[in-house]
């Protein structure tokens, strides 16, 4: 009795014992966001580009079609804070439009192959043998067809515009995100709990959407992540081209298209639209590195 009466003397606290609630996933994910310095900073700036982007024309004063042409190509000022272009339009209102239609490309096409790269690539993943092998060599053919072709053969069907640009980058875009989804899949299909799954009668349905996908969240978020800045590039590039949205409405690839004819005498009318292209592009770059290290069970404390 004395023994006894001593082990429960000596046992310790009920509440030393209860260990301390950890972080969920999302919450480790985020604080190691957080810590990260270049990613953070990357947030920050895109956070201000989109609030600035929504806001900053319906306060300028000015529309993005509006034309002065006494005042064409002024030099910055108080009255115009980016100058004007040929026309006399302001082009500090004009970059916001502009910034509208990249970020709206580059996140609706981020989506649209969200959206088809993981329902392909898990399906294929999923399925294995000749289907999939198929699906697989069906994706490789799409992935080689170039994208200014695509463009230029929508262009006969469709008018040129934000549409055209969307689709044409949704054609080929999911490939990447069906690729490293299926890579996921096929290593997280061997698991136990999807094997316990399989036996307690679970159909493939539930298994992709209840097991499967979920468990590849990171992958999705981070590969999406880096295909918003290859979107906006490409948007940029093709209306450089003169492929893109048409005149008046503004994009950060046509003004820096009318900007480069006036490189010499009217240099503002270039660097500001690829000032605000190549900041965007590195911060999201700065974030998805971020976020995929963030994503790594690796670096889970």
């Amino acid at each position: 009795m004395k023994a006894a009466g001593t082990l429960i003397d000596e046992a310790p606290p009920l509440a030393e014992t209860i260990p301390e609630r950890g972080s969920s996933y999302w919450q480790d994910a985020w604080i190691r966001l957080r810590s990260n310095r270049p990613a953070f900073f990357g947030l920050l700036v895109l956070t201000i580009l989109i609030i600035a982007a929504i806001i900053i024309p319906f306060i300028s004063g000015h529309t993005y079609y509006e034309t002065h042409l006494a005042l064409k190509n002024t030099f910055p000022c108080q009255r115009f804070w980016f100058g004007t272009d040929e026309l006399g339009r302001d082009l500090f209102t004009r970059i916001w439009w502009g910034a509208r239609i990249s970020l709206f490309v580059g996140i609706a096409a981020a989506v649209i192959d969200m959206a088809i790269g993981v329902l392909y690539g898990a399906f294929a993943g999923l399925v294995g043998g000749k289907v999939e092998e198929l699906m697989m060599r069906f994706a490789d053919i799409l992935y080689s067809l170039p994208n200014l072709l695509i463009v230029i053969l929508l262009m006969v069907i469709m008018k040129p515009g934000v549409g055209t640009i969307i689709a044409a980058l949704a054609i080929t875009g999911w490939i990447n995100m069906a690729r490293i989804v299926r890579g996921q899949i096929l290593q997280i299909k061997q698991n136990d709990f999807v094997i316990a799954a399989y036996m307690l009668g679970a159909n493939r349905r539930r298994i992709l959407f209840r097991h499967l996908i979920p468990n590849t969240i990171g992958s999705i978020i981070t590969t999406m992540t880096l295909t918003i800045p290859t979107a906006i590039f490409t948007e940029a590039f093709l209306s450089f081209l003169g492929l893109g949205v048409q005149a008046p409405i503004a994009s950060w690839g046509t003004m820096a298209s009318d900007g480069l004819s006036a490189l010499r005498y009217y240099p503002w009318r270039l660097f500001f639209p690829a000032f605000f292209i190549s900041i965007t592009m590195f911060s999201l770059n700065l974030l998805g590195d971020g976020i995929r290290d963030a994503f790594d069970p690796r670096l889970r404390r």
